[in-house]
């Protein structure tokens, strides 16, 4: 018997609700037709836009409205109510909008509405050609963002990457745990670049930059001018360097390449090491047991991220795990790499027929450091993203940036910060002079628990928490000097967005 698509929730607002449910509300979700649709008050007016974030298809109503904008409860995603538009990634497609009349005290939904016009063409102080090097996150974005801004001039993508940019973040997620198909990864299908006339160069390195004659040479001996140059290269992952560690059966996770290789090498029977209690090895260690594979967890530290979410959440992550068979192996290090094992520093060998080594990454600015760019563990930018060399951006995991809500220079390995990045890098590479100013947002999946973090916190007096952490129901505010820096939440995704919005106000 064929199974029956299951009925949007909520009223058709095809045949009207009263405005007072509304009003109440403040917003109201319903559908037209197939559609999910939220209707929003703001001020005299009622807005309908798509009920679904176009990233992950996050529900909007359960988001926040701030002024003319919604944003998601999942990954902070952001949209302006009147058109649309996705201002802020993680999503880069807008939400549809549909006209709502009024009938009386009943608030009808009419026709969708055309989408938002394109931008006018960019002014003449927009530079001829725009260069990006790097094919991740931060590149993509400013790709995607110029285009909207009108900008009609040359763009080029040079990656070192066999694929087109994809969803880095479910690399150690969703599809190395065997659920997210392979079709699900690009971030754009090759439509996007045709027609947006991008060319996208893979399998492509730059070796080097002249600032000069406004040129970078690439790995195969050719040149290409630039009219701006932005730097998205990403970082590198550190690699072991212990005997055995150039076996064929070492892994590292960066690119969509990685996540297959390691798929390739698991089979029934498979016996995985994590060399790395990061937040990448902890979500590959994750992933490793969906998939029923023994695995094995190496690190020096006492707790897992307790150097980044303190000793509360590190005891919690470590008790979740192990309940899902995750076997740790804390206060060790690998010294070498055998056939069929790794041994430790305490003299202990830990089964492994794959081992997957994520043990922190370093910034790829070896190419740059003879043309001149100042390099301060990382990339240094100044408030507009902008190097201290003419008409070179940086963004991403490799640029350092002056951070208002911190007041310290910050570098961060985080997705949605490296899109955010590109974004704004694109605005002011079209001559905007936008502040790079977001508050650093990232996600983190376990099983079925997913932490968000905003904020940025490096040291802190002391960790506030309110609520249950084993009930999965929690915030944790990292407070230096009686400011709160990062904040943390657990099964919170409204009070993580309020903390979001607190910590921007504050400046």
């Amino acid at each position: 018997m064929a199974e029956h698509q299951k009925a949007p929730a909520g009223p058709d607002l095809t045949k009207g609700v009263p405005a007072k449910d509304l009003r109440d509300a403040g917003h109201l979700a319903g559908h037209v037709g197939d559609a999910e649709v939220l209707l929003v008050q703001l001020g005299s007016e009622v807005v309908a836009v798509g009920a679904r974030c176009t990233h992950y298809k996050g529900p909007l109503a359960e988001g926040l409205v701030v002024g003319e904008t919604v944003r998601c409860p999942w990954h902070h995603a952001c949209f302006n109510l009147r058109t649309g538009e996705a201002l802020r990634a993680p999503a880069l497609d807008p939400i549809a909008c549909w006209r709502v009349e009024r009938d009386g005290d009943r608030l009808i939904v009419r026709e969708k509405l055309p989408g938002a016009e394109t931008k006018p063409a960019a002014d003449s102080s927009a530079p001829s050609s725009v260069v990006i090097v790097g094919g991740g996150a931060a590149g993509l974005a400013a790709a995607e963002m110029l285009r909207r801004e009108g900008y009609s001039g040359g763009i080029t993508m040079i990656s070192a990457d066999a694929d087109p940019p994809c969803d880095r973040p479910n690399l150690s997620k969703d599809y190395l745990a065997g659920t997210a198909p392979e079709d699900w990864m690009p971030l754009k299908d090759s439509e996007f670049y045709t027609s947006n006339k991008i060319d996208l160069r893979l399998n492509r390195g730059v070796t080097s930059l002249d600032p000069a004659t406004r040129t970078v040479k690439m790995d195969d001996g050719s040149t290409l001018t630039y009219g701006a140059l932005l730097v998205a290269t990403g970082a590198d992952p550190v690699r072991l360097d212990v005997p055995g560690a150039s076996s064929s059966r070492v892994h590292y996770l960066r690119s969509f390449a990685d996540s297959r290789a390691i798929v390739a090498a698991l089979s029934p029977g498979t016996r995985a090491a994590v060399v790395g209690a990061s937040f990448i090895g902890l979500e590959v260690a994750a992933s490793l047991r969906a998939r029923d594979i023994e695995t094995h967890v190496i690190a020096p530290m006492a707790r897992p991220l307790e150097h980044v979410m303190g000793p509360e959440i590190g005891d919690f992550i470590r008790r979740l795990h192990e309940s899902h068979g995750v076997v740790f192996h804390l206060g060790e290090s690998v010294v070498s790499v055998g056939e069929k094992t790794v041994s430790l520093t305490s003299g202990a060998s830990v089964p492994a027929d794959v081992v997957i080594v994520g043990i922190g990454v370093r910034p790829m600015t070896d190419w740059l450091a003879d043309a001149g760019v100042t390099i301060d563990k990382g990339v240094t930018v100044n408030e507009f993203l902008e190097t201290n060399l003419p008409h070179v951006y940086a963004a991403g995991d490799l640029a350092r940036w002056p951070d208002k809500h911190t007041g310290e220079h910050i570098r961060v390995e985080h997705w949605v910060v490296a899109e955010r990045m590109g974004q704004t890098a694109a605005r002011n590479i079209l001559g905007h002079r936008e502040f790079f100013d977001a508050v650093p947002f990232f996600w983190s999946q376990h099983y079925d628990v997913t932490i968000n973090y905003i904020g940025h916190a490096t040291k802190w007096d002391s960790i506030e928490r309110s609520g249950d952490l084993d009930g999965q129901d929690c915030t944790l505010r990292f407070v230096r000097g009686g400011r709160t820096l990062a904040i943390a939440t657990i099964g919170r995704d409204l009070e993580s967005l309020k903390g979001e919005l607190e910590l921007e106000r504050r400046g």
